[in-house]
């Protein structure tokens, strides 16, 4: 009876794997010469057929297509190498450094990774394996000859990559800050998950050199440490590519929600000249948040000729008998004066209310639309009442 792991944990995460190297694609036809992103896509397409390659299922189909007992078990071992490795090429590119330092590190990791599937497969086809194993390959064969130095000699270089880049990451987290650094440190331990699995993995081994029976560390309890790290690795690799997309869009919808109180005053006012369409609910909050800012100064323009710097200057007085400071207090004549005009509180046109208006078009508007709420303003809305404070 085997106790292999099951085949879709590891189908669902090779395909999550390798449907992301298929959408950075067409960004690498574009930039070909991009050596960050070739090492990202590298990492990628390796990484998810590492889970491919892993399923017991997978390996029972490639050795029988192939006609050769356990020919999956090298090639499963040069992908784990090459994920470690690309993994470690991806970092050293990916990390600030001159551009010579970073071409001769890459050069020296390719080559250290190049030369271990070399070996890897060497020491596969000098050994023999000739009984197939699709769960307990490392446990059956760590006593025989040139395979045990092919599966030591794997579970090394994986180990020796993941903690190098792990260890990478954790260095160069403490020099970034924001989404960066919560992508680096996210990697921190899911390349500790790979270095935990080869650790497990050497001490079942050496256990079987010292003559226990610890294969079960192999088949039950190693797999299920690889797992999770893929869900790690890709969010921390493309979360800092997310990351100011996203900050960005939590900022516009803040922007949006502090605007949002004056806009409502605004939305109807008449702007002859001005095009206003509705946004469909699935606009962009930076496009929504453009076309509010601009309905907003549209309508600051069309009440330009309505607003009487008289109800500026008494609201600005009665704001600073209530103690706001210059600034709060110039928000809230600003905005009783706009809202009055949009109510048509002054009927009369004068060339000086438009020259005051037209300096709201470079005034930031979160002060303004938080000046809405308040009583002055309020007080200032009903025609009655700004007409006799503006009289005052």
């Amino acid at each position: 009876m085997q106790h292999g792991p099951n085949n879709t944990a590891f189908w669902i995460c090779g395909s999550l794997l390798l449907l992301i190297c298929a959408a950075k694609l067409p960004a690498l036809i574009r930039r070909p010469h991009d050596q960050l992103l070739r090492a990202a896509v590298l990492l990628l397409f390796i990484g998810g057929w590492v889970f491919f390659l892993a399923a017991p299922d997978s390996i029972a189909m490639i050795n029988r297509i192939s006609g050769v007992p356990n020919f999956a078990a090298p090639l499963a071992y040069s992908a784990l190498t090459g994920f470690a490795g690309a993994s470690l090429l991806l970092i050293i590119n990916w990390r600030p450094a001159p551009p010579r330092v970073t071409r001769r590190a890459s050069r020296v990791c390719i080559s250290a990774y190049a030369l271990a599937i070399i070996a890897i497969n060497a020491l596969f086809w000098c050994g023999n394996a000739s009984v197939e194993q699709l769960t307990l390959f490392d446990g059956y064969y760590a006593q025989t000859p040139f395979i045990r130095e092919m599966i030591v000699l794997y579970l090394v270089a994986h180990a020796v990559g993941t903690l190098t880049t792990s260890v990478l990451c954790r260095r160069w987290s403490k020099q970034v800050d924001g989404s960066l650094r919560a992508g680096l440190l996210i990697l921190v331990p899911a390349y500790l998950l790979h270095v935990v699995y080869d650790g497990i993995k050497l001490v079942a081994i050496g256990g079987i050199w010292a003559g226990y029976d610890w294969t079960f560390l192999i088949d039950q309890v190693a797999p299920h440490t690889a797992a999770p790290s893929a869900l790690l690795v890709v969010t921390g690799f493309f979360l800092p590519l997310v990351g100011p997309r996203l900050a960005q869009t939590v900022a516009d919808l803040r922007q949006l929600r502090v605007i949002a109180p004056l806009w409502k005053e605004l939305r109807h006012v008449p702007t002859p000249g001005a095009v206003r369409s509705k946004l469909p609910w699935w606009t962009r909050p930076a496009v929504r948040l453009t076309g509010r800012k601009t309905a907003i100064y549209d309508a600051f323009r069309a009440l330009a000729p309505y607003c009487s710097p008289g109800v500026r200057d008494a609201a600005f007085r009665a704001a600073k008998a209530t103690g706001e400071d210059g600034e709060n207090a110039a928000a809230i004549a600003d905005t009783a004066m706009v809202l009055a005009a949009s109510q048509g509180a002054l009927s009369a046109q004068n060339e000086q209310g438009a020259e005051g208006a037209s300096s709201l078009g470079h005034h930031d508007l979160a002060p303004l639309a938080q000046a809405v709420a308040s009583p002055i303003v309020q007080q200032f809305r009903e025609p009655r009442r700004s007409a006799e404070s503006s009289d005052s």
